[in-house]
């Protein structure tokens, strides 16, 4: 809502409350379309200024709200200015087999994460950024940052290995900017060809790091094994759980999180009871099963309030978190009768409001 002076109406603007005549009559009711007539009528009555609703005020999705508002268009802001930025700073370290100034990334990394007043809203944030289509890979790349300082403070890490953590999302996929964009974005389904290659990332961004620069062994290791799995289907060697440096564990996580948040040409980008749900299928084997339980605990008591469809089409509020399945709540339907997801198998959420 914003107060507009009646001088500046314009026909089509719409009435966000009620508006008064100094006897508090109303003279105009709340959502009424501004014509020419009206405007007469608040000239006649001596009115100055009228409520008049935004953009943000016919939002009807929650994430809908968070993109209209000013902290995101503030934090969008910010984000592509410094973008470049941090682009700039690796591939010139890349193109010229140079180290990189991490300095100057965690510099790009405050300036923009204090646009955002909590991690939920930062993760709001950065849900709602499209990268262009050649930037998929460096925008990849910073999201993780970002990411990593709020999983590592829900963590409780030190501030010492929340830095650790931050740094080893700038470069764990370092590799990738050496694989051809056309097979790393590629849309249809890998040749087993294109998939080896694909895989070499985390080697090529090994041998990178480790012959350009002095990093911290843990950046290294993220770099290396952050497509490793704590049941030993990972690779490049199929390490399991504590064979895998603890970076690498809680990389994989942010990797994976960012990925599901992104659009991708064969899917929309997932919400966030989608994700949960995506790693419980997994039943977690594949992850450091007390950093995951952490993260996803927090996104979804995150959702408490919200407005939820369900994929039949019903729409309810979830008014608590089932610890135990954390992608099936306790949701208050329309009717207002409640249903609890964990004994519905067949029920999942399908939108956020």
């Amino acid at each position: 809502m914003k107060s507009v002076a009646r001088m500046e109406l314009k026909p089509g603007m719409i009435t966000a409350e009620d508006v008064l005549n100094y006897k508090n009559e109303i003279i105009v009711t709340a959502n009424t379309r501004i014509n020419d007539t009206i405007i007469e009528k608040l000239a006649r009555q001596s009115i100055l200024v009228v409520p008049i609703k935004e953009d943000i005020d016919f939002a009807t999705t929650h994430f809908e709200k968070v993109r209209l508002s000013e902290g995101f268009k503030n934090f969008e802001s910010t984000y592509k200015i410094y973008f470049p930025v941090f682009k700039h700073v690796v591939m010139n370290a890349v193109n010229n087999r140079l180290p990189i100034n991490m300095e100057q990334l965690m510099d790009v990394y405050r300036n923009i994460i204090v646009c955002a007043k909590s991690g939920e809203l930062l993760l709001d944030y950065l849900y709602n950024m499209l990268p262009g289509e050649d930037d998929m890979t460096h925008a990849h790349c910073l999201n993780s940052a970002l990411i990593a300082g709020v999983f590592g403070t829900w963590l409780g890490l030190s501030n010492e290995d929340t830095t650790l953590f931050i740094q080893s999302a700038f470069l764990y996929d370092i590799g990738k900017l050496s694989i051809p964009y056309q097979i790393l974005w590629k849309p249809e389904r890998l040749t087993s060809e294109e998939y080896r290659l694909v895989m070499r990332h985390t080697t090529i961004g090994y041998d990178f790091l480790k012959s350009y620069g002095d990093y911290n062994e843990h950046i290294l290791n993220a770099t290396l094994q952050h497509h490793e799995r704590c049941d030993g289907s990972g690779y490049p060697k199929a390490l399991s759980d504590t064979e895998i440096d603890r970076f690498a564990k809680y990389i994989a996580i942010v990797d994976t999180y960012e990925a599901m948040t992104s659009p991708r040409s064969y899917r929309q980008k997932l919400n966030p009871f989608q994700i949960i749900a995506n790693y419980e299928n997994e039943g977690f084997v594949k992850y450091d099963y007390a950093a995951i339980k952490s993260i996803l605990s927090h996104i979804a008591n995150a959702q408490l309030g919200f407005n939820v469809q369900l994929n039949s089409g019903q729409i309810g509020e979830v008014i608590l978190i089932n610890e135990k399945a954390l992608s099936r709540p306790l949701v208050k339907m329309q009717d207002n009768s409640l249903l609890d997801m964990s004994t519905n198998k067949q029920l999942s959420i399908v939108a956020v409001f």
